[in-house]
């Protein structure tokens, strides 16, 4: 097995034992069994399990960025920029019930704070949620709140959508998903009468 091959392996075991038994339910011994390598190995990919976690994220995250930008519409308004965001977020999601499963876990644990770090533009890297919301915010079609409160109101229903609807309590078809994304832009945008009263503050200030 090529060294590329073995750690996608590892890879593909973590995210398969983690999403189904937990964090602490799957231990590196395991994950290294059913990856079909030898528990030392793992270390010579990743230095700990904390490191191999976060690798899994960066792959999951890599996908769902993938799955988005392969037909981002970047030309249309920012609504509909939205609503095509969440619906492929939401589909990509319940599509794939064992990344979704790693996904809910990973973003209620401590191993999230990077990732908020990253939303609060505070681990130098680039995100591509952070400058979405952002753009929305100074556009003034999106509430004056915080990024992460944005990506809170916009994501965490579907991640609730998502754990329902594969437990068997929600059916998500498109066309639901669609309503609940509609639900999220109505959550987050911006009221005529909060983009008057920002306009009218700007002209105030512009005086």
């Amino acid at each position: 097995m090529k060294d590329s091959e073995k750690r996608r392996a590892i890879i593909q075991a973590a995210l398969k034992l983690i999403a189904v038994h937990g964090f602490h339910g799957a231990p590196m011994s395991m994950i290294a069994e059913t990856a079909g390598v030898g528990t030392g190995t793992i270390y010579s990919y990743f230095e700990n399990k904390e490191a191999l976690i976060s690798a899994v994220y960066r792959d999951v995250e890599n996908e769902i960025i993938d799955a988005v930008q392969a037909s981002y519409p970047m030309s249309l308004p920012f609504k509909e920029r939205f609503l095509y965001l969440s619906t492929v977020v939401l589909k990509y999601l319940v599509r794939n019930p064992v990344l979704f499963l790693f996904v809910e876990q990973f973003l209620s644990s401590p191993y999230s704070i990077r990732v908020r770090g990253r939303l609060l533009g505070k681990a130098g890297e680039f995100d591509f949620f952070r400058m979405f919301f952002q753009e929305g915010i100074s556009g003034r079609m999106l509430k004056d709140l915080p990024v992460l409160m944005h990506f809170a109101l916009a994501f965490g229903p579907a991640i609730s959508l998502c754990r329902d609807h594969i437990r068997g309590f929600v059916h998500l078809d498109d066309a639901m998903i669609l309503k609940a994304a509609e639900a999220c832009w109505d959550a987050i945008q911006q009221s005529q009468e909060g983009q008057k009263q920002t306009m009218s503050k700007q002209e105030v200030i512009s005086v």
